[in-house]
């Protein structure tokens, strides 16, 4: 079972400065635009895993991200 949908508002939440990702997307807000099937599940024996999401930032540009990397958005007064 998916957490986000097609179609969703997220925030990108990378907490690890070390992660390469970190300084580009952290913090990010974007719109989930399609999800991609692996078996990456199978590798951790956690099939949420196994869903890439792919978000696209205002500014027109995606990445692809797991479940771990995602969190609801924050609104306007910086509230979830």
């Amino acid at each position: 079972m998916s957490r986000f949908e097609s179609g969703d508002r997220v925030r990108i939440d990378i907490p690890d400065e070390q992660d390469p990702d970190h300084s580009r997307y952290h913090g990010r807000h974007g719109e989930i635009v399609t999800t991609i099937k692996d078996d990456a599940g199978r590798e951790t024996g956690d099939e949420r895993d196994s869903v890439v999401y792919r978000v696209k930032f205002d500014p027109g540009e995606q990445a692809d991200f797991r479940q771990g990397d995602l969190r609801p958005p924050f609104d306007a007064d910086g509230q979830r």
